[in-house]
């Protein structure tokens, strides 16, 4: 599996309280949006359904203290899914994150229309995936994190892969890691 350039370290065994490789913080320094997609990043990536077709969700509270605290730091976030499900609106709203983007199909694609929303370069936008359906976007963000468990290309492809999986602590350290990044 490919490292950091210069690092030393697998992506795999990276984790936010490691020491950040000068070429990574040099991209996450300008970074002033995340988006994240949806299942396998804020959640694990397993789908509930109940009896009646409800289905269900697990979110991670650390990831969504991370947000927020991202957020009040004057980090734009945003998520976007493949998928629609009322559920997540709701814990969007509950974290404080307007934009919310369902049923998007080509990701890079709103990727750039968010950037251009919020006069962003593409640069100034990071993105978290974990599937092949978010390699696109990762090629085009100015940073891009993984998930532990994301599949094998998109590790490959990312900046940093995280030592915690999708919808537990994934995403708290990526948040932590750009926070780090706006103090240095």
């Amino acid at each position: 599996m490919p490292a950091c350039a210069g690092s030393g370290l697998s992506r795999i065994h990276r984790t936010a309280t490691m020491r950040v490789p000068a070429a990574l913080q040099r991209k996450l320094i300008p970074i002033k949006a995340l988006i994240l997609d949806c299942d396998g990043v804020l959640t694990d990536g397993r789908l509930y359904y109940g009896e009646q077709g409800v289905s269900l969700k697990a979110f991670d509270a650390k990831d969504g203290f991370g947000l927020v605290r991202l957020r009040e730091a004057g980090v734009r976030v945003a998520i976007v899914s493949s998928d629609y499900a009322p559920l997540l609106e709701r814990r969007a709203e509950k974290l404080g994150i307007a934009d919310v983007q369902q049923n998007v199909r080509d990701k890079a694609e709103t990727l750039r229309s968010f950037a251009r929303q919020y006069l962003l370069d593409e640069a100034e936008v990071a993105y978290m995936g974990d599937d092949l359906n978010d390699l696109e976007a990762i090629k085009l963000a100015g940073a891009s994190f993984a998930p532990a468990d994301a599949v094998d290309a998109v590790r490959s492809a990312v900046d940093w892969v995280a030592g915690k999986a999708g919808g537990r602590g994934a995403v708290r350290e990526a948040a932590d890691l750009l926070l780090n990044a706006r103090r240095a």
